[in-house]
C-alpha cells in the first residue's frame, strides 16, 4: 500500500487560534495546511492527509446554517485510516453528527480551567489516571451524551466533558485549546497524539520546501519566459525574488521604487543588499517627485494609501512596457511575496457571513494591476508563515540583519507623518528621529526582542527651551511593540534610562524637535501604525 504523505490538514471553523494550530504542528517538523471547514469532500481527499483536525469556532452546532464538514467525510476518514481530532467546536460537531447530544452548558467555561485525566487512556497515553493539568477552555455548548463507541477520557473540574475518543474509529476530541500557551501541557498532548497515536513521522524541512519550489518554478516558467517582481525592500518580496532568481537566473527582472517615503538611507542600504549580497537584477526608479506632488495637501491616511497604490501601479506598468520593448516580448509572470496568513485571512471563516474571496492585501503585494498586462502569478511563499520565510531566507544566504528587519508599511512614512507629508521638513525630521530611535534599540541589544519599532511625526507644536531660548517646535512619538503576527500587540517596556537617553539624543541632534513622547497603547484598542 502506498504510504500516505505526512500531512496534517486543518478544517477551519473560525477560531482565532486556527493559524496557531498550523504553526505549532509545523514546529514539530510536520507539514500542516489549513483550508475552509466547509470545503468539498474532494478538496479534502485530494490532499490525502494522514490526520485531519477540526478547529474551534465561535458558533453553536444548534445555530441555523452552522458550518460543518462535508457529507461522507467521517466515513471516508474511517475507510482510509485517517485520524480525526476535533477541538472545541470541532469536538461538538463530531459528537452531534455521529448521533450524540450537544447542549448549552449549565456552567459555561472560559479561560484557564483544570482538567482531570480519566482511566481510559488514548490521547493521554503518556499520563496516569488522575493526572491534573491546566488548560484553556472557551465554550458555551458541551457534549451531554456521546455517540456509540466513544469514551470520556478527561473531565473539567466542574465535571464537563474535556476529552473524548473512539480509538477503533480513530476519532478524538478535546474541549479545550491545546495549541495556546495558556494550556502548558497542550503541545506535549499534540505531539503525543501525532507521533504516538497517529504514527506521523516528522521530516518536513525548509530545505524540502526550497527544492520543491525551485522545481515548481522551473516546471511552470517556460525556458524563454521572463518574470518581473516589485521589490519593496521587505523580507517577503526579497526572499521570493531570491528564490525565483535561483530557479531562472536573469530572466527575473526586479524593480525597486524610491517614492520619497522611505526611511533614512533606505534606498542606498536596500540596493546595496540586492546587488552586492544577493546579486539580484534590480532597476531602481526614482519617483520621489511623482509621489510627493500627488500627496501635496492630502491629510486622510486612506486617501494617501490609494494615491500611493495607484502611483506604484503606474510605475510598475511603465516598467513592464519598457521591458517588453527591450525584450521584444511581454513578460509572462509576476512574483509576489504572498504569505500563508494572507491567503487564509483573505478567505473569511465559515459562519462569518462573508464570501470566500481571495483578495490579496494591497500593502503586501502589487494589487490592481492593469488587466492588459495579463501576468500569471508566482507566489513561492504562499504556504509559509513569516518565521518560516526567514528560515528559507537563511538557506538562500540572505543576510541575517536583513531577515530580522522589522516590518515596514507599504505606504512608508506617509502613514507615520500625521497630516500633509510635504509640509515643511516633516519627512526629514522623521527620518532622523527614526534612525536615532532604531539605532539606540540596536545598540542596547533590544532589536530582536521587539516586533516593530518606529517614530511618528505629530501635527502639533509645543513650547520648549533649548540653548537658553524659547522654542516652538515639533513633537514626535516613539512606538515599539511585541507581537507574534501583528494581529494583537503590546507596547514594549523600555527602562527609563533608555528612554531618557533616546529623548536627549533626539532633541540635541534633530533640529525642529523639542518634545518626545512614547505611545503605550496596546492593540487593541489601538492599531500598531498611527495613521
Amino acid at each position: 500500500m502506498e504510504k500516505k504523505p505526512e500531512l496534517v490538514l486543518i478544517l477551519d471553523y473560525g477560531s482565532q487560534y486556527t493559524h496557531l494550530i498550523t504553526r505549532r504542528i509545523r514546529s514539530l517538523s510536520v507539514l500542516s495546511l489549513c483550508i475552509s471547514g466547509t470545503c468539498s469532500l474532494e478538496d479534502i481527499t485530494s490532499k490525502n492527509p494522514r490526520v485531519v483536525i477540526l478547529s474551534g469556532g465561535p458558533h453553536s452546532v444548534h445555530a441555523p446554517n452552522a458550518p460543518s464538514f462535508p457529507a461522507g467525510f467521517l466515513e471516508w476518514a474511517q475507510s482510509n485510516g485517517v485520524y480525526v481530532l476535533g477541538v472545541c467546536y470541532g469536538l461538538q460537531l463530531m459528537v452531534q453528527k455521529l448521533g450524540g447530544e450537544v447542549r448549552i452548558g449549565e456552567k459555561q467555561e472560559y479561560g484557564r480551567m483544570e482538567i482531570v485525566v480519566g482511566g481510559n487512556l488514548g490521547i493521554f497515553g503518556n499520563k496516569k489516571a488522575g493526572h491534573r493539568q491546566v488548560v484553556w477552555m472557551s465554550h458555551g455548548d458541551e457534549a451531554a451524551a456521546l455517540p456509540d463507541g466513544f469514551e470520556v477520557v478527561a473531565r473539567s473540574q466542574q465535571g464537563a466533558v474535556a476529552a473524548v475518543e473512539n480509538r477503533e474509529r480513530r476519532l478524538f476530541g478535546l474541549q479545550y485549546h491545546p495549541e495556546v500557551t495558556h494550556s502548558p501541557e497542550g503541545m506535549e498532548t499534540l505531539k503525543y497524539f501525532l507521533f504516538d497515536v497517529c504514527g506521523v513521522t516528522a521530516g518536513w524541512k525548509m530545505e524540502n520546501v526550497l527544492d520543491e519550489e525551485i522545481k515548481c518554478i522551473k516546471d511552470t516558467v517556460g525556458p524563454e519566459d521572463h518574470v518581473i517582481c516589485a521589490l519593496s525592500g521587505g523580507v517577503d518580496s526579497t526572499v521570493a525574488a531570491t528564490l525565483v532568481h535561483k530557479a531562472i537566473g536573469d530572466r527575473l527582472h526586479c524593480v525597486f521604487v524610491d517614492n520619497g517615503l522611505l526611511r533614512y538611507k533606505e534606498r542606498e542600504r536596500v540596493m546595496d543588499t540586492f546587488q552586492k549580497d544577493l546579486h539580484l537584477p534590480v532597476t531602481c526608479v526614482d519617483a520621489i517627485e511623482q509621489f510627493l506632488s500627488k500627496l501635496k495637501g492630502v491629510v486622510d491616511p486612506e486617501v494617501k494609501r490609494k494615491i500611493i497604490g495607484k502611483e506604484f501601479i503606474c510605475i510598475f506598468d511603465a516598467f513592464a512596457h519598457d521591458l517588453e520593448q527591450k525584450l521584444g516580448k511581454k513578460p509572462a509572470y509576476l512574483v509576489q511575496g504572498t504569505l500563508y496568513p494572507d491567503v487564509i485571512e483573505s478567505c473569511p471563516p465559515p459562519g462569518s457571513g462573508r464570501t470566500h474571496s481571495h483578495t490579496i492585501k494591497s500593502h503586501h503585494n502589487v494589487g490592481g494591476l492593469p488587466k492588459d498586462m495579463k501576468l500569471k502569478l508566482i507566489e513561492p511563499l504562499k504556504l509559509l508563515f513569516k518565521d518560516e520565510v526567514r528560515q528559507l531566507g537563511r538557506i538562500l544566504n540572505v543576510p541575517e540583519q536583513f531577515l530580522k528587519r522589522h516590518p515596514f508599511p507599504g505606504p512608508g512614512l506617509a502613514v507615520r507623518v500625521l497630516g500633509d507629508v510635504t509640509e515643511g521638513n516633516a519627512l526629514d525630521i522623521l527620518r532622523q528621529v527614526d534612525e536615532i530611535f532604531i539605532q539606540s534599540i540596536k545598540d542596547a541589544g533590544l532589536y530582536d526582542l521587539i516586533w516593530q519599532a518606529f517614530a511618528v511625526f505629530l501635527p502639533v507644536r509645543s513650547v520648549g527651551v533649548q540653548g537658553d531660548q524659547r522654542t516652538h517646535s515639533h513633537v514626535v512619538a516613539l512606538r515599539a511593540v511585541t507581537s507574534q503576527d501583528g494581529m494583537t500587540a503590546d507596547w514594549y517596556y523600555f527602562e527609563h534610562k533608555f528612554l531618557d537617553d533616546v529623548a536627549r539624543k533626539i532633541c540635541n541632534n534633530v533640529r525642529g524637535v523639542n518634545r518626545v513622547v512614547q505611545d503605550i497603547t496596546s492593540k487593541p484598542p489601538s492599531t500598531i501604525e498611527w495613521e
